[in-house]
């Protein structure tokens, strides 16, 4: 059982559930209206804990630097939607959570009449620290507050930004290219008649008709296409880190003292 000496141990520590996984950072404590026991926690849930979720505290336990409660992470992130800014609980808020987390045998510990919240200064009690008074926001703890504030907790989260793919196709070309070819052609060669040549210009009819042919040959282009590989190419991606600045509003508790000697010497 959580006790008003560990609130101030659990606040900012992790909840986790049964099986202990982390659920949120516990950011506040809610205690009974009449027995001062703490009934109530808020568990940041949601992106980047921007989300306060209401859990029990009826079967929860410390274990080691955590809290833990018998819930999963996505029961107490759908939990009923309370603003934890208003500080306390109304009765139907406090039913509607018990409901929802099946927790029998509670009742709300908020007084409905007109005099919810009073307290009796005729009485007074002695905290811890031997300090003689009573606080009137709650139960007796000792002769400090303690203030807190918020910090941006900012982190980051991958999304999809795009697709980049490669797509082949085929076009078509004009190539021109020279090549050098040859071809035959015919001349007339006259020679005279001598000493070596006249037995064969004697050797037929004295007059006679003849015909010599020759066969003439040409070269012409020839174009044949091969396919053949020329590079390889493929996608790749570099990480470019950007700065991007994140801005939001955050509170923190100041603390005044009424009817004190400010001009004093502070305690150290």
């Amino acid at each position: 059982m959580i006790t008003t000496q560990d609130v101030n141990r659990i606040i900012g520590t992790n909840a986790v559930d049964s099986d202990g996984s982390k659920l949120g950072k516990i950011g506040q404590v809610y205690l009974d209206d009449q027995t001062g026991r703490p009934e109530w926690a808020t568990v940041s849930t949601g992106m980047f804990g921007t989300q306060e979720s209401f859990v029990p505290l009826a079967e929860a336990e410390i274990a080691g630097d955590s809290l833990r409660v018998p819930y999963d992470k996505a029961r107490v992130k759908d939990a009923p939607r309370v603003d934890a800014e208003q500080g306390h609980l109304s009765p139907e808020e406090e039913a509607e959570l018990y409901r929802y987390y099946g927790v029998t045998g509670q009742t709300s510990g908020v007084d409905t009449d007109t005099t919810a919240g009073y307290v009796d200064t005729t009485t007074t009690d002695t905290n811890r620290h031997g300090t003689v008074g009573h606080d009137t926001s709650g139960p007796t703890t000792d002769d400090a507050m303690t203030r807190s504030e918020e910090q941006l907790r900012v982190g980051t989260q991958r999304v999809e930004a795009g697709t980049a793919r490669l797509r082949k196709y085929v076009v078509e070309e004009q190539v021109s290219q020279t090549v050098p070819v040859s071809h035959e052609e015919v001349r007339i060669e006259r020679e005279p008649i001598t000493d070596a040549t006249v037995g064969d210009a004697l050797s037929g009819p004295a007059i006679s008709e003849e015909e010599h042919e020759v066969v003439l040959h040409a070269e012409r282009p020839v174009v044949a296409k091969e396919a053949v590989p020329v590079e390889r190419v493929r996608l790749d991606v570099d990480t470019v880190v950007d700065q991007e600045t994140v801005t939001d509003t955050v509170r923190k508790e100041q603390i005044e003292a009424d009817g004190v000697d400010t001009t004093g010497t502070n305690r150290r």
